[in-house]
Parts: structure tokens; C-alpha cells; sequence
């Protein structure tokens, strides 16, 4: 049991380090590197606008036009190889965004019909915009040419690409080009809260793919300035904007009928196992810029299948992204990856929001179940107990200077007999244009049921861990120089967020550098750098030493070829081996249409269930293949085999094929099949009674109709087959679901 003290020790020890932080005088101003200090004023229009991708209408005549006329990559700053006009307005209710994309040769143009966010291979244009004007985040509005919609939110707005905002778009092809029209309701944004005019950051893209893929920009960059949001063109206007009531209502229904084979292989289907779910999620802006989420039986489900991850001989558990849109909205102010800890909530609530240079969020679920990771510096274990728990999770982050900031959390999870509370603190410190220090550290107090005490060896009564980082940095347009080191106690427990190793502290020291050349080369990037790390048992033993190198290579026809490795000791269960091991992988798109790539590994490995060393061979290759404007491929295969003095201890296949067609940019039809084949050799392994042979295969067949990310109908079929040495391939489980989801926007 952890004693008051100690624990009201540390407790006052992080308030404390937060409340100096917090009251930190501010690392000097970044500069603001823009070619015009002057914001540009974009006008109010009051005429309506037919999204249709035809800039017909009064608006265009009086919108603000900004040429985006400068090749940022590969092309280092230097005039644009085509012309690209973006155009600006807006209204009481929306933000007005067009492109006029001229092209010498139109028929080279690359778009073609895909779901939503699946355009990146295709040309496109994006409008970037720091709608709080505070260089720490913002939204990113994409689209191909014929107006496939693709959208991105960071910092306190969304965690990245997983956000998905409703908002409409239209594009079109004509002989000099193609024009992009965007219709983003201010319902969609998040911005300050303002009587007169605001002034927003403001960027612009167009990605233009032919032998090389060039980015042409709004503005130079600045490669020694990490601060993007920084050197962002400034737009004022927008007075008296508001996002109207902005309240959004997602109730959904879903159904599935599955049927499992029982007394597998030989037994017959059992009865249809029906599952009802009917859920709201409701979303309110109570102001611009702070947002309250609430849902009962929310929606969690998810529509595609986790990709299969080779799991032999791995060391520590796996981890998978997050996909259900409730954890998504505003994602980035947490900046952890707990939602995957939270598998079933009866009921949740969420509430985000920046005012000033305050930003902050709290979410508080009900779950069903209860699933727990065991961490650990030689592997890890895990378990999910058929218990409810409530998460909690608290999130304050203060603004420092331009780009700093300082933040407090808590993460915490109760249920019967079990507890885990995380209280910590972190911040970034940047100092000037290239140079920070990151700190982040806290304590965990847990205290897990008997049973699970018993069956997992973990401590008994409430126990507490601490962990903590220091990063150390300078990073410019050539150079790369870093330092870093981290402790985590064997106690040190964060269940709302993905902690698979703990009980060790790590020090690595390295550096990078990085050659710039123009479209004209045949090469456009090339990075070299190297890292020397040593990680250190909480009992003072080895766990790692070594060094690492890494060389990157960028080029014509979009290809790539990356090469790293590692050389060094590598420690487990109290025994150490010399390894070494290379990963590589590379690519390139012979034709627009054609995207191949392969990686892999090779090296001495450590066998972890054997105490022994082999060799271990892994080859991936991957083909995507546009089969003409609506019908896409994409096939791979993972090879892996691991011989050691006693021979070959094993061989794994990991297939996968997905093939989609799109009748509209609301509509598609979509196969997936995944095949798993693993053979063992229990000779081998010093057990003769193991299974020498798994097999598995799994395939989904899914209609998706979607008027917007959240107004959505999904029928689908899944089923799965399993067979060993001594059982043929033989079906398992199948599965017939409906899902119907309704975004009523007031």
C-alpha cells in the first residue's frame, strides 16, 4: 500500500512543477516569415453558391484571389511549373474556397472516383486554415479534381486524418485545367469567439503528380523554422460569423445475425445469434470554439476489419489505430492513444475547447467490459474482465510564447476492486526557430483484483509507478542533432493509453542530415544519420545497447527506398545476445495507375520463446492497381521464416486483397480476404505435443452509402474458417450486419 505520504508527495510535486511552468515568462517570439506582413481581406457575399465545381456564380466575380505560385518541393522555393488561382468569401453561415487549376496537358490530369479521404494518390488542391490564429493547429480541406473530398484537423481541433467534417464539394475537368468549389458551413470549424473582424492563418497546396510529384505552396518555406502554422499567409474578415445553433444529432441502428459452428470442426451452425443496437451521439457548440458530446449506446463499430498483424515470436502486445468517430472530434488535446482501452461504453460525455491560450478537454465513458494491459521490460500480457469500469480522462494545456506550452493530465479507470489513476504533467519548450526541450512525466496509483493478482503476477493491494521523459533538440533545413531519455518503473501503470513496456530507462543520442535537390535530378531527397541507444534494467541490468543507422532516398516516378538498422545487445529474461538486424523497404509508380513497393527485415534476432538467437528473413510485397476510373486492387503478402541450429522453427503467410468498386462518390461495393498460414516446427520449439500447422481466412463484402461522413447505410457479410495439422480449412462464424446512421444538423 502506497503511503499517504508518498502519494500526496508526489502529488504536490506535479502541481507544483505545473504551477512554474504555467507561470513561465515566455521562450522568446518566433519570427513570422510571410512575404506580406498585411493580412488580405477576404469579402462577405450574400448571392448563393451551386456547389458544382463551374465558378459561375456573382461570389467568384468578388472573391479575394491568392496565387499559389511557388514550388516548395521538390524544388527548394522556386517558381511553380503550372499556374494555380485559389479563391476566397464567405457569408453569415459559410466559408466559400475555390481552385482554378491550369494544366498544359489536361489529359495527364490523375482523378478518378474513390471514397471519401482516398484521394492522396490523385491530383489535388488543399486550403489550410488556423482559424485561432495561435500557430498551434489547425483544419486542412482537400480535393481531387473532380471534387472527392479529403479533410485533416491537428492540435486542439482533431488528432490528423481521422477527423472527418461536413462540409461540401464539387470539381471538374475542362480542356485547360480543372476547378474545385468548397462549401464549408462555420458549423464545421472551430474559431475564436469575436464581435469584429478575425484574422486566420492561411496556406494553400496543389499537389501535381507527373514524373515527380511537385507540391506547389501559397508561400516559400522556410526549412529552419519548424513552426508551420508560423509562416502561414494572414486573412482577416469573417466579423459577426457565427456556427448558428451547432448542434448535431447521429442516431444510429445497427443489426448483425451471426451463427458459430459449434463443437468445431465437426459440429453444425448453432442458431442465428441476433444483436440489436440502436445509440445517439449529440454534439454541441456552446460556443465557437468549445464543444460538448454526449452519446448513449454510442456508435462504436467499425466497418473494416483491422488489418491481420503477424503475431509469432512478438515480444510485447499489439497495437491498432483508432477509427470510431465519438473519439475523434477534438482528439487532440489529449494527445494519447486510450480510446482503444475503451471497447463498449454504455454512455459517454466530452467536452473540448480552447478560449484564449487555454485549451482543455475532459471525457468520462461507461464501459462494459474492462480491458487490461500488463506491461513489463521482458513482454507484456493482457486480459479484458467481463466488469464495468468508468474512464476519466482530464486534459489542460497552457500556451506559452508562440509555439510553447505546458499541460496537466489525468487519466484514471475505476471499476469492482480495480483502479488505476495516472496524475502527470508535460510541456515543449521551443527557444527559437529550431531548438526545443520536451518534458513529460507523472505517477500511477493501481490496484487490481485477487484473481488477477493471481493469475497475471501482479502486485498486490494499491500500488505506484512514476515515468518520465526529456527530449533535448535542434532540427534545421540540413541537420539533425538530438538527445533523449526516458524511465519507466516496473509499477508504472497508464491502462487508458497503449504502455506495453515498462521497468527500464533508455538514453540514445543521434543525429540526421538531409540533402535537398530539384525536380530536374534524379534523385529529389536524400537523409543519412545515426543513433547510438542504451537502455537499463530497473534492477540495474542491461536491456539494450547498440547502434542504429538510417539512409532515405526520394525520386522520380514518386520513388522512395528507406534502409535502417541495428547493431548492438539485446537482453531477455536475464540473458543477453549479440543481434543485428536491417529493415528496408521502397517503391515507385511505373504509371499512374500502378503503385508497387516491398519491405522486409533480415538479421539475428532473439528467439523469446526459445532463449536463442536465429536468423530471421521477412519480405512484404504490395501492389495497387486503379483499374480504370471507379475499380481498384490492392494485394499484398507477408513472408517471414526463422531457421536456428535446430533447422526452420517456423514459416507465416499473411495474405490480403481488397478490391473496391465506386459507382458514385457516395457509393461503393468493397471486397476484403485475408489469409493467415503459419507452420511450426515443434522439434524446434522442444515441444512435441504443439500444433504444427495454423490456418485462418477471413472475408468481408461490404455496400457503403454515405451523403456525409456521419449520414451513412452499410450492409455487409463477413464470415472466418480455421484449420490445423489436423483439421481442413473449415468455416467457423459468419455474419450478416446493417448499420444506418442519420446526421441531423440544427
Amino acid at each position: 500500500m502506497v503511503s499517504s505520504i508518498r502519494l500526496h508527495g508526489v502529488v504536490a510535486a506535479a502541481v507544483s512543477l505545473a504551477a512554474i511552468l504555467l507561470t513561465l515568462p515566455a521562450p522568446p517570439a518566433r519570427a513570422v516569415d510571410r512575404r506580406n506582413n498585411t493580412p488580405h481581406e477576404v469579402p462577405l457575399v450574400t448571392s448563393e453558391v451551386a456547389v458544382d465545381g463551374v465558378l459561375d456564380e456573382e461570389v467568384w466575380d468578388r472573391a479575394l484571389v491568392m496565387r499559389v505560385d511557388t514550388e516548395v518541393r521538390p524544388g527548394e522555393n522556386v517558381p511553380a511549373p503550372v499556374r494555380t488561382d485559389m479563391l476566397l468569401a464567405y457569408s453569415e453561415t459559410h466559408f466559400y474556397v475555390a481552385f482554378r487549376a491550369y494544366d498544359p496537358d489536361p489529359s495527364l490530369i490523375r482523378a478518378r472516383m474513390c471514397d471519401r479521404d482516398r484521394m492522396w494518390d490523385d491530383e489535388w488542391v488543399v486550403i489550410g486554415i488556423d482559424t485561432y490564429n495561435d500557430q498551434r493547429g489547425g483544419f486542412e480541406f482537400a480535393c481531387n479534381p473532380l471534387g472527392i473530398q479529403g479533410d485533416t484537423a491537428n492540435g486542439v481541433h482533431g488528432d490528423g486524418n481521422a477527423w472527418d467534417g461536413i462540409w461540401d464539394s464539387a470539381g471538374r475537368v475542362f480542356d485547360w485545367g480543372y476547378s474545385v468549389e468548397m462549401a464549408i458551413p462555420f458549423s464545421t470549424l472551430r474559431f475564436q469567439r469575436s464581435e469584429g473582424e478575425q484574422v486566420w492563418g492561411v496556406d494553400a497546396v496543389r499537389s501535381y503528380p507527373r514524373d515527380v510529384r511537385h507540391h506547389i505552396g501559397l508561400y516559400s518555406r522556410d526549412r529552419d523554422n519548424n513552426c508551420y502554422y508560423c509562416q502561414m499567409e494572414r486573412l482577416v474578415g469573417f466579423a459577426g460569423v457565427s456556427p448558428g445553433r451547432n448542434i448535431e444529432i447521429d442516431p444510429t441502428a445497427a443489426a448483425t445475425a451471426s451463427q458459430y459452428r459449434e463443437d468445431f470442426p465437426v459440429g453444425d451452425f448453432g442458431d442465428v445469434d441476433d444483436e440489436y443496437d440502436v445509440g445517439v451521439t449529440a454534439r454541441w457548440g456552446v460556443t465557437p470554439s468549445v464543444i460538448l458530446s454526449a452519446a448513449v449506446n454510442p456508435d462504436f463499430s467499425q466497418v473494416e476489419a483491422d488489418a491481420v498483424q503477424l503475431d509469432v515470436n512478438t515480444r510485447y502486445a499489439l497495437e491498432y489505430e483508432e477509427k470510431r468517430p465519438f473519439f475523434l472530434e477534438g482528439a487532440g488535446i489529449f494527445d494519447f492513444h486510450y480510446t482503444r482501452s475503451i471497447a463498449d461504453p454504455i454512455w459517454g460525455l466530452k467536452l473540448t475547447g480552447k478560449a484564449g491560450g487555454n485549451g482543455f478537454g475532459a471525457i468520462v465513458a461507461r464501459d462494459e467490459v474492462t480491458n487490461l494491459l500488463f506491461p513489463g521490460s521482458d513482454g507484456s500480457d493482457d486480459t479484458s474482465l467481463d466488469m464495468e469500469s468508468t474512464a476519466t480522462v482530464l486534459r489542460y494545456q497552457r500556451d506559452i510564447g508562440s509555439q510553447s506550452y505546458a499541460t496537466v493530465f489525468y487519466n484514471g479507470r475505476e471499476g469492482a476492486d480495480y483502479r488505476n489513476r495516472v496524475l502527470g504533467v508535460a510541456t515543449e519548450l521551443w527557444f527559437n526557430d529550431s531548438t526545443e526541450i520536451e518534458f513529460v512525466g507523472g505517477g500511477s496509483w493501481t490496484s487490481y483484483p485477487g484473481a488477477v493478482v493471481n493469475e497475471f503476477g501482479q502486485p498486490e493491494g494499491e500500488f505506484f509507478g512514476d515515468a518520465y521523459a526529456l527530449e533535448v533538440g535542434n532540427y534545421t533545413s540540413g541537420l539533425d542533432v538530438y538527445l533523449n531519455y526516458a524511465k519507466l518503473s516496473d509499477d508504472f501503470r497508464q491502462d487508458l493509453d497503449f504502455f506495453p513496456e515498462v521497468g527500464y530507462s533508455e538514453t540514445e543520442a543521434g543525429f540526421g542530415h538531409t540533402w535537398q535537390a530539384g525536380s530536374e535530378s534524379w534523385w529529389t531527397m536524400l537523409n543519412f544519420g545515426s543513433e547510438y541507444s542504451y537502455e537499463k534494467m530497473e534492477n540495474g541490468g542491461l536491456r539494450s545497447k547498440g547502434y542504429s543507422f538510417w539512409a532515405n532516398y526520394e525520386g522520380v516516378k514518386e520513388s522512395f527506398a528507406d534502409l535502417n538498422g541495428f547493431f548492438g545487445v539485446e537482453t531477455h529474461e536475464g540473458e543477453a545476445f549479440d543481434v543485428w538486424r536491417v529493415y528496408y523497404d521502397g517503391g515507385y509508380w511505373p504509371t499512374g495507375s500502378l503503385f508497387v513497393m516491398a519491405d522486409g527485415s533480415y538479421g539475428e534476432f532473439v528467439d523469446y520463446d526459445n532463449l536463442r538467437t536465429g536468423h530471421r528473413f521477412t519480405v512484404a510485397p504490395r501492389v495497387e492497381a486503379k483499374l480504370g476510373d471507379r475499380l481498384s486492387a490492392e494485394v499484398c503478402h507477408t513472408y517471414q521464416r526463422f531457421d536456428v541450429d535446430d533447422g526452420r522453427l517456423y514459416t507465416a503467410n499473411v495474405s490480403y486483397l481488397k478490391t473496391v468498386y465506386q459507382f458514385t462518390p457516395r457509393a461503393f461495393l468493397r471486397a476484403i480476404l485475408q489469409n493467415v498460414h503459419y507452420d511450426m516446427n515443434p522439434h524446434a520449439y522442444g515441444d512435441p505435443d504443439m500444433d504444427s500447422e495454423y490456418r485462418g481466412l477471413g472475408s468481408q463484402v461490404l455496400f457503403s452509402y454515405k451523403i456525409n461522413p456521419q449520414t451513412v447505410f452499410f450492409l455487409g457479410y463477413s464470415d472466418s474458417y480455421a484449420g490445423d495439422q489436423d483439421v481442413d480449412l473449415t468455416q467457423s462464424q459468419r455474419t450478416v450486419f446493417a448499420k444506418i446512421g442519420y446526421a441531423l444538423v440544427l
